[in-house]
């Protein structure tokens, strides 16, 4: 059973496992270097080793692309349609003005631009679960962003991942994963353009290979495993519960956490998580996960509920009472209310399900619009201007002994 623990029992829950990072960068490394030195030809021996790859090339053709999406069923077609809809309307919401501009003293003009990236590179897990919602999550922003170049790489392509890029217009799809195609986009190969950035979750070869090529390429973030964090002093047993699983069944080191002030409450999803697990077809993974990882939480206080949240800084954060939302600081994304279940967010509800994890969510939010935007700053001086600001600018190059600067304002007088 789901242990049951105070709050002073806690604090090795705030320390994550420890992911096998050092592992996982010194497997990846050769394959990074063979893909780079050697370009399509080592990335389709490991896409014929690692992904089972049997056609002659790791492209997906349009046609392929479109057959698949004639496939899918129409309850699946109107799901993605909702879904889009959705996430659509969020990811123009997050839209900046194209151009900002002030002016500070008279003649001179500051402004940015906003530009989408060129190319960018989605990629879609589908291991142990394919996961078109990804392609939703990762295609439906660039759109909106204006990218020219939309790529999806998965290491299996299921009608569902490939009917979904092709449904939401994504531009090249391809059939690859792993650290190999993490790595093809960085470098660029004959068949794979190089993208300005690469962004969605994948298993730990995936998150070591983006560490390790960050700056090579953009990145979004390093995920580790998933998690989600509950806030909750009363309330149905049965949907707590039913969302600490809904986390724990994606992987064995997921963790699923309930933070509340009844005893009787916990005592109760405990049941209920017990009960739940009995007849999960995902029980085999989910019960590892409530086992190794997860736990309920007695705090004191919602105060101190609020604190141990934002020192965990958890990747999903479910919180019942919709008055502790302002005490919030650290969260990838906040789900309110006993009917705002995480899995809306997985699926349909809007914003992005491509969140930090392990303590991440401190410095960053989830996948946004932004993301796959660019600020270009412009300046514009008029003489007027210039001469205002030439004792400031020749004063601090000089001391700088950055003597042309000064004189490259300087010899603009007259």
């Amino acid at each position: 059973m789901i242990r049951i623990l105070e709050s002073k029992q806690a604090a090795r829950l705030l320390v994550r496992r420890a992911a096998r990072m050092s592992e996982a960068e010194q497997a990846v490394r050769p394959i990074l270097e063979a893909v780079r030195s050697r370009g399509d030809a080592a990335l389709l021996e490991y896409a014929r080793k690692f992904d089972g790859l049997a056609g002659k090339s790791v492209r997906v053709s349009e046609g392929l692309a479109a057959a698949a999406a004639k496939r899918l069923t129409p309850a699946f077609r109107k799901a993605v349609r909702t879904a889009e809809r959705n996430i659509r309307a969020y990811a123009e919401m997050q839209m900046p003005p194209r151009t900002k501009s002030v002016t500070p003293a008279p003649g001179l003009k500051l402004s940015q631009v906003v530009r989408p990236l060129e190319a960018v590179a989605a990629y879609v897990p589908a291991g142990r679960y394919p996961l078109p919602s990804t392609v939703m999550m990762t295609v439906i922003p660039a759109r909106v962003a204006g990218v020219e170049r939309i790529m999806v790489a998965t290491p299996r392509a299921v009608d569902e991942i490939l009917g979904a890029a092709s449904l939401l217009k994504a531009t090249h799809i391809f059939e690859m994963g792993g650290a190999q195609a993490i790595a093809a986009f960085a470098y660029g190969t004959r068949t794979v353009p190089k993208a300005d950035r690469i962004v969605g979750p994948g298993n730990i070869y995936v998150a070591a290979a983006k560490k390790l090529l960050a700056g090579e390429v953009g990145i979004d973030f390093v995920a580790g495993p998933t998690e989600v964090l509950i806030i909750a002093s009363e309330g149905n047993p049965e949907w707590i519960a039913a969302d600490m699983l809904a986390q724990a069944e994606h992987d064995v080191d997921a963790s699923a956490v309930l933070l509340t002030r009844s005893r009787r409450l916990a005592q109760a999803v405990a049941r209920e998580v017990e009960r739940q697990l009995s007849d999960l077809p995902t029980a085999a993974v989910a019960r590892k996960a409530i086992d190794r990882n997860s736990a309920i939480v007695l705090v004191s206080s919602d105060a101190e509920a609020v604190e141990l949240s934002n020192r965990f800084a958890p990747e999903h954060l479910s919180l019942h009472d919709a008055s502790l939302l302002p005490g919030i600081r650290h969260a990838g994304s906040v789900f309110v209310g006993p009917h705002s279940p995480e899995a809306a967010g997985d699926y349909a509800a809007g914003p992005n399900h491509v969140l930090p994890t392990s303590g991440a969510a401190r410095l960053r939010g989830g996948l946004s619009v932004l993301d796959y935007l660019k600020v270009i700053s412009v300046q514009q001086l008029s003489p007027r201007a210039l001469r205002s600001l030439e004792p400031a600018i020749t004063t601090l190059a000089r001391a700088e002994g950055l003597e042309a600067h000064a004189r490259s304002v300087e010899v603009r007088r007259g």
